[in-house]
């Protein structure tokens, strides 16, 4: 049971590492080039797609599964494993979790009420640029927060008996 616990938490973690790496180094950039309005236009778009049961799933299920884990696989002797998932918990927990549900979360409900057809390019210009800053910087923390969660889970299983 620890082995498929573990498993799943390493896939599930891979998969959100994976996803906020993938938007930083081709999304985030090909979105950059876009005038204000495609810019908001898009990033209104992606914002309520990614709202679905598969991320949503993952997301909140490594909540769950990364304690579970840590549960399976705690023992008197507290090895390795056990330490290398209770970071990774935390890191994810903090990093990535917080961030995006207090740090980019309301900037994308602030995005999402930005009404295209009547605003003007000076209203959307001053929006882009204090959004997608900010944005930016929300998503690097847990961009980099998932990376490290990730490879510390990676490590675990590697260590796990």
């Amino acid at each position: 049971m620890k082995k498929l616990v573990l498993s799943i938490t390493v896939l599930f973690s891979g998969l959100i590492a994976g996803l906020l790496f993938s938007y930083s180094c081709s999304v985030n950039l090909g979105l950059h080039h876009l005038s204000d309005f495609e810019y908001i236009r898009a990033m209104q778009s992606i914002n309520k797609e990614i709202q679905n049961i598969y991320f949503l799933s993952v997301f909140v299920g490594l909540l769950l599964l990364f304690p579970l884990a840590i549960w399976t696989n705690y023992s008197a002797s507290k090895k390795p494993v056990f330490y290398l998932l209770l970071g990774a918990t935390i890191i994810y927990l903090l990093g990535v979790f917080v961030v995006t549900v207090f740090g980019n979360v309301p900037l994308n409900n602030q995005l999402a009420e930005v009404n295209l057809s009547s605003a003007n390019q000076e209203t959307l210009s001053m929006f882009r640029n204090q959004f997608e800053t900010d944005w930016a910087k929300f998503h690097l923390i847990r961009t980099a927060a998932s990376m490290i969660s990730f490879l510390l889970a990676i490590i675990a299983i590697q260590n796990q008996d």
